[in-house]
């Protein structure tokens, strides 16, 4: 029997190779045993949370432990919860979590090297800079054009509204306005009050009766507050709602911005991986008008959560905004025109992000990522057709891209009853939203992993619930 003394001394803090393998070949066992079990596993489970809560407060102690022990505990805790990886979770914008992209950053994060300058890893650089610029000339941006890979859209958003407001603004902001809708996400409102600026200048624009930016409405407000002594600077189209999929008339807010010399911002953080479609690319046209470009790569390209993409018209922007530096920084110079992504975002120590994009788009090609994005569009497409077919059901916007929210013909408790029933199948998960004052489910299929087969058994749960 192995002892506690024994493991210690067989697992110092620097693993011999043969311990890197033996922990390895137990995590990918474990992994595939996770990926194996994805399509049975409840899509929502809270019958151990308690118990496991209180088990993985405990803190560490001073002698080591099992590996196997550990990691099967990991197991049971990521079980309970939603499964946000699973087929049956169509709540949200779902992450598929593509195995391909976690052992990029495994890779990554063994290799640990540091992306804030290019001078300590620059072919790394290179290569995280290469996916931009992809990712650059898929909107329609043009040459030039860049930005940085953040840890989501809310921490790329900050980056963007901070980068107008230096742009247009100057150093004397408090007059600044800002243009959203109710649809437009919190995370703009949020950024724009952590740079500065006045809960009271962050103006709601109406929407019209399809639930987009209503575009003369804008024009007015921006004249308004314009002749009242404040300083419009920054508009905000969304290419794909989170409430409802919905993409803002992009082409024609595009315009506006640009005859009112506004920024022009655009939220693609979920819609934007449908720029790989015709129908995508159909719907969000007027995109390479923007100024700033959010996305999530862990929603509409199945990344694991955590991958944000912030690109920028013009990257001097960017880098006049944040770049800042320190005696210590002395040694630090420019390699081969490659960016510095510490001067171009709030992050200075941040890991290389590259790989766990860079490996998925190589390794399965980006047909097989606007084939699976298709998909989602087609099955969206059939969940609005049949739930419109049911008379007990409200379904009054037909989808732009993958969300369909509906409701019962009753009160807003009604449906509240409805969404519970449905999720204590465990088969399927939804959310819900409010719209137009009225309570809605919500259904978005958009995991890698949701295919025909479980958005009819969803069907199927929806109708059986009413």
């Amino acid at each position: 029997m192995t002892t506690q003394q024994e493991r210690h001394t067989a697992l110092p803090l620097d693993l011999a190779p043969h311990a890197v393998a033996d922990l390895g070949r137990q995590a990918v066992d474990l992994i595939v045993r996770q990926v194996a079990e994805l399509p049975d596993e409840p899509a929502s489970d809270y019958r151990d949370a308690t118990r496991l809560a209180a088990l993985l407060r405990r803190p560490p102690g001073g002698e080591p432990g099992d590996f196997a022990t550990l990691i099967e505990t990991f197991r049971q805790a990521a079980g309970q919860g939603v499964n946000t990886a699973g087929p049956g979770y169509l709540a949200y914008f779902p992450a598929g979590g593509l195995v391909s992209s976690a052992l990029a950053e495994l890779l990554a994060q063994v290799a640990n090297r540091y992306t804030g300058v290019a001078q300590t890893a620059p072919a790394l650089v290179a290569m995280e800079e290469s996916v931009l610029t992809w990712m650059a000339g898929l909107f329609g941006l043009p040459s030039g054009a860049g930005g940085l890979i953040t840890t989501g859209a809310s921490q790329a958003t900050l980056s963007a509204v901070v980068a107008a407001r230096h742009d247009r603004l100057g150093a004397a902001f408090g007059d600044g306005t800002v243009y959203v809708t109710e649809h437009t996400h919190y995370s703009l409102a949020k950024a724009a009050q952590i740079a500065g600026l006045p809960a009271g200048r962050i103006r709601t624009v109406p929407t019209t009766a399809d639930l987009r930016m209503d575009v003369r409405e804008a024009a007015r407000m921006i004249a308004e507050d314009r002749a009242a002594g404040l300083r419009p600077f920054l508009l905000a189209g969304t290419a794909g709602s989170t409430s409802t999929g919905t993409v803002d008339p992009l082409a024609d807010l595009g315009r506006l911005a640009r005859e009112q010399g506004l920024w022009f911002h655009v939220d693609a953080a979920y819609g934007g991986g449908f720029q790989l479609t015709r129908r995508g690319r159909e719907r969000l046209a007027g995109i390479e008008e923007a100024d700033s470009l959010t996305f999530d790569p862990h929603k509409s390209l199945f990344l694991p959560y955590g991958t944000g993409v912030l690109l920028v018209r013009e990257p001097a922007v960017l880098r006049a905004a944040h770049a800042g530096g320190g005696q210590y920084l002395q040694d630090i110079h420019e390699v081969d025109g490659l960016p510095d992504y510490g001067h171009l975002g709030v992050e200075l120590t941040r890991e290389f992000r590259g790989l766990r994009l860079w490996l998925p788009l190589h390794l399965h090609g980006l047909r097989a990522f606007e084939e699976a994005l298709d998909e989602k569009l087609d099955l969206a497409g059939v969940v609005h057709r049949e739930l419109s077919a049911d008379p007990r059901l409200e379904v009054p916007w037909r989808p732009d891209l993958s969300v369909v929210p509906f409701r019962l013909r009753g009160s807003d408790d009604d449906n509240r009853r409805l969404l519970d029933r449905i999720n204590a199948t465990r088969r399927v998960y939804l959310s819900s939203t409010t719209l137009e004052g009225a309570f809605y489910l919500r259904l978005c299929v958009l995991s890698v992993r949701t295919g025909a087969d479980r958005v009819e058994e969803a069907l199927r749960v929806i109708r059986a619930s009413c």
